[in-house]
């Protein structure tokens, strides 16, 4: 049975649990003009919270990290893809995971949402989930409760390693920015 999580709680992943997906989901409000293109990303991170090279932050033109563990989702260009279920899916494998990385933090944004005024708060149902790759069962779910109604992008939770340990925490974090920021923020 999964474990509904709340902003900021923290949680442990089973030991033996390394293939695993990272399940983001949400649905755009009917009638608001353009199609929302919202993109899951992950950034690897070191021990100073920085990418080790620009190959580990995954996203629609960087599929898969150099050292194999992350693949990254397909891009739904128009948030239509899901139909209830997760929009974008990326696939972990916590063996293959570089030693230099101390986390994985999962970043959506909303593309080109100045141009078309768009923000979180015309957002709704989004989540973040992990499910076991080999049963196909939900681990965890956090859903996000709040507005965001001026938020362009979100750090919707982290894979974080403490010793030999994989934990994940809901972050719930919301930005006025673009997919550029995390770049910068993450180099």
């Amino acid at each position: 049975m999964a474990i509904n999580l709340i902003k900021g709680q923290r949680m442990s992943l089973e030991k033996g649990l390394t293939n695993i997906s990272v399940g983001l989901g949400w649905d755009p409000n009917e009638g608001l003009g353009d199609d929302y293109d919202l993109d899951a990303s992950a950034f690897m991170l070191n021990a100073r919270a920085k990418l080790p090279q620009d190959e580990y932050f995954v996203f629609y033109n960087n599929k898969y990290s150099p050292d194999g563990a992350v693949e990254g989702a397909d891009d739904d260009l128009t948030g239509g893809a899901s139909d209830g279920g997760d929009d974008e899916t990326i696939k972990l494998d916590l063996t293959k995971v570089n030693k230099e990385v101390e986390e994985i933090v999962f970043v959506v944004t909303i593309h080109d949402a100045v141009n078309r005024k768009q923000n979180f708060g015309q957002v709704r149902n989004s989540y973040i989930r992990i499910i076991d790759e080999d049963t196909q069962q939900e681990i965890l779910k956090y859903e996000l409760d709040e507005d965001y109604s001026i938020e362009t992008s979100l750090e919707f939770g982290r894979i974080y390693r403490r010793k030999s340990e994989w934990k994940f925490e809901a972050m719930g974090k919301g930005y006025k920015e673009d997919l550029g920021y995390f770049v910068n923020k993450y180099n």
